[in-house]
Formats: C-alpha cells, sequence, structure tokens
C-alpha cells in the first residue's frame, strides 16, 4: 500500500480523534441522608402529603479530561406543616470529556452529565423512601436542557441588572 493509500485512513482517525467525546467513567453515590422527624406519628391517618422537590447540580474539573459532577436532589414531605420525611441524595459521577468546544461545557456539565446521573439518584431515593416504611416515591422525568437554559437566562438577567444598577450609580 502506498503512502497515498494510507492518507485517508489517517485523516478519517484524526477527524475521530477530534470529535467531541464524553463517557462515563464512574457513577457513585456521594452522601444520603434520611429523617422522618414525626414517625411512628406519620404513619397514622391518610397519607396526602405536600411533596417538595429541590435539585441542583455542580460540575469541577480533576483533570484535562476528568470531570466529576454531582447532583444534589432533596426530596421533602409535609402534612399540615409536619414534616414526614425528608431524604437528601448526592449521586455523582465521573466522566472523561473531551475536545468539547469551551462554550459547551456548562451545557455538557449542567444538562447532559445530570441527565445521566437522575436515574440512579431517582431510584436512590425511591429506596430511602422505601426503607423509611413510606409509599413508593417515583419521581417524574427532569427536563435537565430546560433547566439550564432557564438558569443560564436567570444569569443574563441578573448580570444585566448588575450592569445596569452599575451604570447607574457612575451616571450620578
Amino acid at each position: 500500500m502506498s503512502e497515498q493509500d494510507k492518507q485517508p485512513e489517517n485523516g478519517a482517525a484524526q477527524a475521530q480523534a477530534e470529535q467531541p467525546q464524553i463517557q462515563i467513567q464512574r457513577v457513585y453515590l456521594k452522601d444520603m441522608s434520611f429523617e422522618s422527624p414525626t414517625s411512628p406519628q406519620s404513619f397514622s391517618g391518610d397519607w396526602k402529603p405536600e411533596i417538595g422537590v429541590e435539585l441542583n447540580s455542580k460540575g469541577r474539573q480533576l483533570s484535562d479530561t476528568a470531570y466529576e459532577v454531582v447532583l444534589n436532589l432533596t426530596v421533602t414531605a409535609k402534612a399540615e406543616d409536619n414534616v414526614m420525611y425528608l431524604a437528601e441524595i448526592q449521586q455523582a459521577g465521573l466522566f472523561h470529556i473531551a475536545n468539547v468546544p469551551e462554550q459547551a461545557m456548562g451545557q455538557v456539565l449542567g444538562a447532559f452529565c445530570p441527565n445521566i446521573l437522575f436515574p440512579y439518584a431517582r431510584e436512590a431515593i425511591d429506596n430511602l423512601v422505601s426503607r423509611g416504611s413510606f409509599p413508593a416515591l417515583m419521581l417524574a422525568p427532569v427536563n435537565f436542557d430546560a433547566l439550564y437554559a432557564q438558569n443560564m437566562a436567570q444569569q443574563q438577567a441578573a448580570e444585566a441588572d448588575d450592569n445596569g444598577e452599575a451604570k447607574a450609580e457612575t451616571a450620578h
């Protein structure tokens, strides 16, 4: 095989190597907590609590291509201003991320990776709640892309407000 024949293969391999790469290295439970402050009284009566869900994530770079993303999920069940239970999970993952443009890293760490972690966190929350002797809790799927876009819009609005206030202060 001549050198010219090998060139397209090398070009294809190089193009493949430059493609964005996102690989799950490990998914793990970083922290979990369950509290049932009104037990055993919480088991009597009708079970019609208000369920509150708080969700956030954060990512950090560990090396050139290694990132840890932690999804924090807190579920609170209240009935008549009494906390029936509080379940908290920190579901984490190690990800190999390479050749992703800098402007896309926020989306990858703030939406793509939490999307992968959420089913694990949802299962862990359901397991915790069941072990607390409460009815199973299957959380609805979450659109992390929409949450990320909403968060970015809020940050941009806050920055615009801050810039407007700074300009108004210097104008006086």
